[in-house]
């Protein structure tokens, strides 16, 4: 049988057509390809924007900032001593970008200059840390990305 240069065509558009179909389908049905929004109310979380740069620039001019290192227990967060440490209360928000059922917040209150964010929690890859705490009615944040 002897195909004409229309048929021809055809078929090829037919087949290009179900390749990139394949694709599609493939791709939206796919667990492994699903990614999360950073975050699930986008707006409200801009219209404190603002406020987070402030509230950074206000962290960047304490004459020391949060120190970070990993310890055998967990990733340790050293507060300044030169803060009233009785008057610190904030939250630690640990955002994981591949995953975000790995996401969790510690709110806490400080008695010493360390918050220890225990091992068991943190599993090994890119978190993203941020670290929201109010001092003599003055909020800060301290932002930064490690690989655990």
């Amino acid at each position: 049988m002897k195909i004409n240069w229309g048929t021809g065509l055809a078929i090829g558009m037919v087949a290009f057509i179900s390749f990139i179909m394949y694709f599609v389908v493939t791709m939206l049905t796919n667990k492994e390809f699903e990614h999360d929004l950073v975050t699930e109310e986008y707006y409200k979380a801009e219209l404190h924007f603002q406020q987070d740069i402030d509230a950074e620039e206000n962290a960047n001019a304490l004459p020391e900032n949060i120190q970070s290192e990993r310890t055998k227990d967990g990733y340790l967060l050293k507060f300044p001593e030169s803060l009233v440490i009785s008057g610190v209360k904030g939250n630690v928000y640990m955002y994981r970008p591949s995953n975000e059922k790995l996401d969790f917040n510690i709110p806490f209150v400080l008695a010493g200059t360390d918050l220890l964010i225990p091992d068991e929690k943190m599993i090994g890859g890119r978190w993203n840390i941020h670290v929201t705490w109010e001092h003599l009615g003055k909020e800060y944040l301290y932002k930064t990305e490690i690989l655990y």
